[in-house]
C-alpha cells in the first residue's frame, strides 16, 4: 500500500522545513527538536477525570509518574496501565506522551500510569529496563493507596516504551510477580539487530531511517550487547506465560517487521495476541492527531483492546 496522504505531507513539511537528521544533532537539540514537533503535531489534549503527579523508587532515585484517571475514585477500584514513552530511550517524557495517554485513559476508561524512566547516554542500558520493572513493582503495591485493582493490571508504550513493556512483562513472570493482565504493544522495537525486510525497506526517506536507529542505538546501549534480551526481547528464550497482548505496527515502519514477528512468538508460545498492521502510517504516528487523521481512530482501536484486556467498561458504551 502506498503511504497514506497524511503521511506524505508529514514527510513533506520536514523536507521543507530543511531540519537536520537527529544522527546531525547533539542529545540537547535533539530532544528540543523533539519537544518541539510533538508541540506542533498534538492536537488540543483531551479531557479526562483527573491527573495526579506522584513518583515511585527506581534504581536510581525517583522515577516521576503522571497518574490520568478515566473515572472517579469513589466508582470502585481502577484498571490500571502502567506506560512508558517512546523516543529511542533518549528522548521524550511524560510531557511528550501526555496526549496519547489522556485519549487512551479516556477511551479505555482505565487508569494510565505514565513513567518518566532514565534517558540515555546519561543513563545508558541497562537503566531504562531496570527502572520500567521497579516501576511495575512499586505500581502495583501501592495498588490500594492509588485505588487500582491488583488483578487489572497491564504494562504498554510506544517504539523504545514498547521494548520497555514488553521487558518488564517477561521480568514479572520470571520474579513471580506482579501478576500482569495485558501488554499493549505499539510499533516496538523487538531486536535491534536491525536486520529485516522492513529495515531495508525504509531505511531512507522515511520518518524514522537506519542512521537514525543507529544514533539511538549507540546512545542507548554504551556498548553493551544488542542482543541482550532486555535490549532485544524477540531474543528471549521463553515468551510462554506471559498476559495477552495487542500488538500494533505501521506499514511504512523499519520495525514493522520484528514487532510482527513478536506477535507470531508470543502466539507460537501460548499467548492470545491481537496483531493489527496499519497501512500507510510511519513510525510514531500516534501521538500526531493535528497532522494525521488515522492517529486518533488508532488511539481509539487500541484503548477498546486495552479496555477489554483489563476488564473495564469502556467510556461512551
Amino acid at each position: 500500500m502506498n503511504l497514506h496522504p497524511d503521511s506524505q505531507n508529514l514527510l513533506d513539511i520536514i523536507r521543507q522545513a530543511d531540519r537536520p537528521p537527529y544522527e546531525a544533532m547533539s542529545v540537547e537539540e535533539a530532544r528540543a527538536t523533539y519537544a518541539a514537533g510533538r508541540e506542533a503535531t498534538q492536537g488540543p489534549p483531551h479531557p479526562v477525570e483527573a491527573i495526579e503527579d506522584i513518583a515511585v523508587a527506581g534504581p536510581g532515585g525517583s522515577l516521576p509518574v503522571r497518574l490520568y484517571r478515566a473515572r472517579p475514585r469513589k466508582e470502585g477500584a481502577a484498571p490500571l496501565l502502567i506506560y512508558f514513552h517512546g523516543g529511542g530511550w533518549v528522548l521524550g517524557g511524560i510531557d511528550s506522551h501526555d496526549g496519547l495517554c489522556r485519549r487512551l485513559a479516556a477511551v479505555s476508561n482505565c487508569a494510565i500510569a505514565s513513567v518518566d524512566y532514565r534517558l540515555a547516554p546519561e543513563h545508558p542500558f541497562p537503566a531504562a529496563p531496570e527502572d520500567a520493572g521497579a516501576a511495575v513493582r512499586a505500581l502495583a503495591g501501592m495498588a490500594g493507596e492509588l485505588g487500582i485493582d491488583p488483578t487489572r493490571i497491564g504494562v504498554g508504550g510506544d517504539s523504545a516504551g514498547g521494548t520497555l513493556a514488553a521487558v518488564a512483562a517477561i521480568e514479572a513472570r520470571d520474579r513471580g510477580g506482579p501478576a500482569l493482565a495485558f501488554q499493549l504493544l505499539l510499533y516496538p522495537v523487538c531486536d535491534l539487530a536491525m536486520d529485516t525486510p522492513s529495515h531495508a525497506q525504509f531505511a531512507q526517506d522515511h520518518l524514522l531511517t537506519g542512521d537514525a536507529l543507529r544514533w539511538f542505538q549507540n546512545h542507548y546501549l554504551g556498548g553493551a550487547d544488542p542482543g541482550d534480551w532486555r535490549a532485544s526481547p524477540l531474543r528471549a528464550a521463553r515468551l510462554d506465560g506471559l498476559p495477552p497482548a495487542f500488538v500494533l505496527t505501521a506499514s511504512h515502519d523499519p520495525l514493522r517487521d520484528e514487532g510482527e514477528a513478536y506477535a507470531r512468538r508470543l502466539v507460537e508460545a501460548g499467548v492470545r495476541v491481537t496483531s493489527w498492521r496499519v497501512e500507510g502510517m510511519l513510525h510514531g504516528f500516534m501521538p500526531m492527531d493535528k497532522l494525521i487523521s488515522d492517529a486518533v481512530p488508532a488511539i481509539e482501536t487500541a484503548a477498546r483492546f486495552l479496555a477489554l484486556g483489563l476488564g473495564a467498561t469502556r467510556a461512551g458504551s
